[in-house]
């Protein structure tokens, strides 16, 4: 992992819910960026060195990935809610002396990011997500299109133990070249070997394939019943959104109109690639991000 994140410091860091796992390197306004499925920080190695030039970096894996704890889901999964989840990255940066900072998430870590920013508004600077449309807009827009593109949504939620066996020895590669829209070796020629390796390594513990399956059921349960609760609040702090272009989100969604039914400040553009922005597109992907908090590098509103 080192070779990934050449100059970071690695820590582990004890939330009241769960144990993170992180790297951090850089000087400067702090930003936390969380990774997606089924991959740990490690996705944001060519992104992550560069923005650490300007920033605090922070990279820390979600409760349930990477090297982070992975309790075992409660019957309402309420502890893979993104409530809870957003909550250990609170108390992290709190703990590492970041009081405000710039939040950045790719899939489940853009989710997060958005739950993190409707509960902790006063400390979020801006937000940005990387190719989703807000939770309760995709599930509420689903037909036969998006439940073929993303059938994995509804595969996850079933019932334990029956997606946790099924998916043993078949996580991330699987996951990770059918969103990338290749077959085979080719949809994963964009993962560099080391990165691939550490998310193999990382899905080869049972506990993570639970604790990752869990986090999609908290996503069609919990956390709609938080998103609905919060459906007229919008969020005031800089929104940007990315996506891919040639994926299931460039193709499905309208994605600015859709985060601009929850924010109000929302800017964005799509890239040329799939859902993999950090890794498809990581120049482009770090010029948005880094001139986005450059923008908007004021006080917290």
């Amino acid at each position: 992992m080192s070779g990934l994140f050449p100059g970071f410091l690695t820590k582990t860091i004890r939330a009241s819910g769960a144990t993170i796992h992180l790297v951090t390197a850089g000087e400067g306004p702090p930003v936390l960026l969380l990774h997606g499925y089924p991959e740990t920080h490690a996705m944001w190695h060519k992104v992550a060195p560069a923005l650490a030039r300007k920033f605090t970096v922070v990279c820390a894996d979600l409760r349930g990935y990477g090297d982070s704890s992975k309790p075992k889901g409660l019957p309402d999964h309420s502890n893979y809610s993104k409530r809870a989840m957003a909550q250990d990255m609170v108390e992290v940066m709190a703990k590492l002396g970041h009081a405000s900072f710039h939040l950045v998430g790719h899939d489940r870590g853009g989710r997060v990011a958005h739950r993190l920013a409707r509960d902790h508004r006063p400390i979020v600077r801006s937000i940005t997500v990387l190719d989703i449309s807000p939770t309760l807009k995709m599930y509420e827009s689903t037909d036969m299109a998006f439940a073929s593109a993303y059938y994995h949504w509804f595969f996850l939620t079933q019932p334990a133990p029956l997606p946790e066996k099924l998916l043993a020895g078949q996580v991330p590669a699987y996951i990770l070249g059918r969103l990338g829209r290749g077959r085979g070796k080719s949809g994963l020629q964009h993962f560099a070997p080391a990165a691939r390796r550490e998310y193999v390594r990382a899905f080869s513990n049972p506990r993570c394939i639970h604790a990752t399956c869990e986090d999609y059921r908290a996503a069609a349960s919990i956390d709609l019943l938080h998103d609905r609760h919060d459906r007229r609040r919008k969020l005031r702090m800089p929104l940007l959104a990315l996506w891919g272009r040639r994926g299931v989100i460039g193709s499905q969604f309208d994605c600015l109109a859709d985060w601009r039914e929850v924010a109000l400040d929302v800017t964005g553009r799509a890239l040329d690639c799939g859902h993999f922005l950090a890794e498809e597109r990581p120049e482009q992907t770090r010029r948005a991000i880094e001139g986005f908090i450059a923008r908007h590098e004021t006080a917290p509103r």
